[in-house]
């Protein structure tokens, strides 16, 4: 919390929120056998094989916001797993495509389900999933998720030992 702030800052709230979620989509996927990360990318693989995309690990890396080098790590454990099939781009031999297998398409169905489960359960103080506080949060978060991070600057004079 900052000093002039009589409550938490809007930062540690989605702090909060999103570590909520994270534990709540861990629990729900347990009996499937899947994390939240993992989710993230099944689901994702899901919806793009189904528009008739077959991503490259970067593209799905781009798309769910995932460093490439841990949807490489992700992508592993699920092909072991038999959810997830990796070949070659046979336009790019460096890059490597990603599908579903149908195990995978499976599970994740079944893990879509229960996570719709729990959105509909966590949205429900804002009055349910199709509420228009919930499309106005969707909204907003959309917002915030919108706004590019500024690149990081060596600290100069002018800023040392100041708070931002």
């Amino acid at each position: 919390m900052s000093k002039g702030s009589p409550g938490p800052t809007p930062g540690f709230l989605v702090w909060r929120l999103a570590n909520k979620w994270r534990v709540a989509v861990d629990r729900a996927l347990a009996p499937l056998g899947l994390t939240h990360a993992q989710y993230s990318l099944v689901a994702s693989l899901h919806g793009m094989q189904r528009a008739g995309e077959r991503p490259s690990q970067r593209r799905l890396a781009d798309h769910t916001g995932l460093e490439a080098l841990y949807v490489s790590k992700l992508a592993r454990a699920l092909e072991s797993a038999g959810l997830i099939e990796r070949t070659r781009d046979p336009r790019d031999p460096r890059a490597v495509q990603l599908a579903l297998t149908e195990q995978g398409q499976a599970v994740t169905r079944q893990a879509v389900a229960a996570v719709q489960e729990l959105l509909q359960q966590l949205t429900e103080p804002l009055g349910g999933l199709d509420a228009p506080r919930t499309h106005a949060f969707t909204a907003e978060l959309t917002a915030l998720l919108d706004v590019p991070l500024a690149p990081s600057l060596p600290p100069d004079e002018s800023t040392q030992g100041t708070t931002p």
